[in-house]
Order: C-alpha cells, then sequence, then structure tokens
C-alpha cells in the first residue's frame, strides 16, 4: 500500500471528521485523480520537443501521457486545428499516491525561491492546480537527455469538499500553503 494512502486512512480521515464533524466516513472528501499536463508551443516547429516532455512526463509519473491536439485555428500562434500542443497524465489509485507523495515531499522543496503554496490555487469544487516552471525539481528527469525546461500543470481533485475542506486535506498530507497578506521579504544587495 502507498504510503500516503495508508496515512490517509489512519491519521486524515479521523482528523477531518472531528473537524469538519462527519457522521460518516464517506463524506470525508478524498482525492480522486490527479492530471499532470505539459503544454509544449515548441512542438508546432519541431516534434522532437514534444516527444522529449511526454518521454519527462513518463519518468515523471510511471505512465505513458496522451497526446493533445489544438482545438480551434489560432492564427496569432500560427496554429492550425489538429495540431499536436501537449501531453497529459490521469493519476488515479496507487500511482497518484506515489506521485503525490513525490511531488510534495521531494519536488516541492526543489523549486527555486519556493515559500509555500498559493491557498487561492482552488476553483469553486476544490479542486487544486499548481504549476511548476520546469520538469527539473523531479529527480526521475535525465538532464542530460532533455530537451530543456518545460513548464507543468499538476491538477489534484478533491471529491465532495470546498475549498476549506480541501485545503485542510491538502495540510494534512503536507502542502505547505503560505499565509495571505504577509509581504515576502525581499532582500536588498548593496554594492
Amino acid at each position: 500500500m502507498a504510503r500516503l494512502l495508508e496515512l490517509y486512512r489512519k491519521e486524515i480521515v479521523p482528523k477531518m471528521m472531528e473537524k469538519f464533524k462527519y457522521k460518516n466516513v464517506m463524506e470525508v472528501p478524498r482525492i480522486e485523480k490527479i492530471v499532470v499536463s505539459m503544454g509544449v508551443g515548441k512542438a508546432k516547429d519541431d516534434r522532437r520537443f514534444l516527444d522529449g516532455a511526454a518521454r519527462d512526463l513518463a519518468a515523471i509519473t510511471g505512465q505513458q501521457p496522451k497526446l493533445t491536439k489544438a482545438k480551434q485555428h489560432i492564427a496569432g500562434f500560427r496554429l492550425r486545428k489538429g495540431q499536436l500542443v501537449g501531453c497529459f497524465v490521469t493519476l488515479r489509485g496507487k500511482r497518484m499516491y506515489e506521485f503525490l507523495d513525490r511531488f510534495v515531499n521531494i519536488a516541492l522543496p526543489r523549486v527555486r525561491d519556493f515559500r509555500g503554496v498559493s491557498p487561492t490555487a482552488f476553483d469553486n469544487f476544490g479542486n487544486f492546480s499548481q504549476g511548476l516552471s520546469d520538469q527539473f525539481v523531479f529527480p526521475e528527469v535525465d538532464i542530460d537527455k532533455s530537451e530543456g525546461p518545460q513548464g507543468m500543470n499538476v491538477t489534484i481533485v478533491i471529491g465532495r469538499s470546498s475549498k476549506e475542506e480541501s485545503m485542510e486535506l491538502l495540510k494534512l498530507f503536507g502542502i505547505p500553503f503560505y499565509k495571505p497578506g504577509k509581504a515576502v521579504e525581499k532582500t536588498v544587495s548593496k554594492g
């Protein structure tokens, strides 16, 4: 069993039931799936960027990504309907919890100048989205074989929850949120 799944069942569910006064265990919000996606704008000119992004995404998630096509023409971007523009993976079950474990404990601490995750990163249904500027925060990616830094988006879909319940659930999983309204201190170099 995945470490975070065991943590969810033994520790998180009782804490959530106590805090939100649920009457039944089935009322407790749970993570339904995690979607990891990469939009590869350079793919319209050179297919190897998309192949490299798909290879990196497969190494990160342990699952073969699905390639996505443009849904419409966009003249400003010189994009034609049907061109390959990105890739994504939908994780469920054991792989989902293993990815979440690596995301929280390995990837987020390796993000440059990381001060915490935004508490406003939730939609109206309680789902959480976090963007990463490059895939190199995951140790599975081989920098020498990669086509270069590529941004990615991680969306955690949480069932049966509000923003407050989702935030509490993710805090219990170990995702650090920064306090809203606190100014981030800037260091000024003299010289």
